[in-house]
């Protein structure tokens, strides 16, 4: 389809020979020789390019080039000079012009003409053809972002029920072995499930916000384990994003250190307190601890309990790249990792 150019001077005579050679070059070239004249063919709408003389009788091309800015024009302008007037040129390239040709009486301007006018538009197509493939990756990813949520959504609320028919199986037992170890499952499903909640109430789906991860987690955990125990929990949380798997994974971690501080930390009946604190390092790390003032434990001694707790943080670590390591106390027991947020 041919592109149709807007030609703007008041030499009648010029214009038609730019009409001439620009008709045989396939242009279609509407003319104008002022500013309402320009203003009122831009307005038709089909305007591939301008091109622009600066000096008309009344008016420079200067001031149409503000009027049809102040429009919205969109078609790149070719803006014509004079041979010693190189300063308008480049105040025209400022205001956005796409080029400039500079007018001479040989045979040379009419060529040089159309040849900035070819890639002018060319240049023009390919930023439109760039906005619209921008804009439909924009959209793809949105849509994307916005099924990923319901994912995690539909995803967190399998899980909660889950959860939920183990809770009514743990209540149902007689033994209290077996209601020991589905609270246990339940809290790990429940940090599962509280992975895929934070992603779908979270403006990132991709990043999981961990301390109101592990502030919901926590809660979850307390009202699970210590319905048994006489301890609590306090959480001290810097804001620290970690991707969905990492996430979960500083999750199981959690839960496994918290459920055992829980269960073994204080002796039965005894009230006590077990912290919870994930602290953002100054070297693009962090620092997760759970630590408790009970009577004790460090690494080497005889594991309590199954040892499938143990087993879960050591793997969950290395997934992490790091390790578990229990520091020494005058009291009670640490456990902590480094997580690399680089990563």
């Amino acid at each position: 389809m041919p592109r149709t150019i807007l030609y703007v001077d008041d030499d009648v005579a010029l214009a038609r020979l730019a009409e001439r050679h620009l008709g045989r070059a396939g242009y279609n070239v509407v003319t104008a020789v002022d500013g309402e004249s320009a203003m009122a063919a831009f307005e038709k709408g089909g305007i591939d390019a301008i091109v622009l003389d600066h000096y008309l009788r009344a008016e420079t091309g200067m001031d149409i080039f503000h009027r049809l800015q102040g429009r919205g024009c969109s078609a790149p302008v070719i803006y014509v000079t004079g041979s010693s007037e190189a300063t308008i040129a480049i105040e025209a390239m400022k205001n956005g012009a796409s080029d400039y040709v500079i007018k001479t009486v040989g045979d040379e301007f009419l060529p040089l003409m159309q040849n900035a006018i070819g890639q002018a538009i060319s240049t023009a197509d390919l930023w439109r053809e760039k906005e619209k493939a921008d804009q439909e990756i924009r959209i793809g990813k949105e849509r994307a972002e916005i099924l990923l949520a319901e994912v995690n959504h539909r995803v967190a609320n399998s899980l909660a029920l889950v959860a939920a028919m183990i809770r009514l199986q743990a209540g149902s037992s007689k033994n209290e072995d077996v209601k020991a170890a589905l609270a246990e499952t339940q809290a790990r499903i429940a940090a599962i499930a509280g992975m895929h909640r934070s992603l779908y109430t979270s403006d990132d789906v991709r990043q999981v916000e961990m301390d109101k991860y592990l502030g919901t987690l926590v809660n979850e955990v307390q009202g699970t384990v210590t319905d048994r125990q006489g301890a609590t929990i306090h959480l001290s949380a810097d804001e620290v994003m970690l991707t969905s798997d990492r996430a979960v994974s500083v999750g199981m971690i959690v839960t496994e250190l918290l459920t055992n501080a829980l269960k073994y930390a204080y002796e039965p009946g005894t009230d006590g307190e077990v912290r919870v604190l994930l602290t953002r390092q100054p070297d693009d790390k962090a620092l997760l601890a759970v630590e408790d003032d009970g009577i004790g434990w460090k690494e080497g001694d005889v594991v309590r309990g199954t040892g499938l707790g143990s087993r879960i943080v050591k793997s969950m670590a290395s997934t992490l790249g790091s390790a578990i390591q229990y520091v020494e106390r005058p009291k009670g027991t640490r456990a902590e990792m480094t997580i690399d947020l680089s990563i």
